[in-house]
């Protein structure tokens, strides 16, 4: 018989659920900061990105909060971490592939 129950199972689709978004949401940032800041050789120090990334961030949470993925009691310290860095990373990877793509 198998062990698993379905709190079980649904934090396993939770846990799912909020990477698919964190990842998606960064990987759209970085396909927005190509297109409002360019993929020119000065890209990378443009501040407007950060400023970018950090709104896409920052809308994240609300968005988990209402489409029923979190509770407010369930989201803690280590959920915003993880938010945080998997969309930072995401957006980071595709961002710097997009401009090196640019590069000649």
């Amino acid at each position: 018989m198998s062990t698993e129950t379905i709190s079980d199972r649904r934090e396993h689709i939770r846990s799912i659920s909020v990477t698919a978004v964190a990842a998606l949401i960064g990987v759209g940032a970085a396909l927005v900061s190509a297109i409002w800041i360019g993929v020119s050789s000065n890209a990378a120090e443009d501040t407007r990105a950060l400023l970018l990334i950090a709104g896409a961030i920052l809308v994240q949470f609300p968005v988990l909060s209402a489409s029923g993925i979190y509770d407010e009691d369930e989201i803690g310290p280590k959920h915003y971490l993880f938010v945080t860095f998997m969309t930072f990373s995401m957006w980071f990877i595709t961002w710097g592939i997009l401009l090196t793509a640019g590069a000649n």
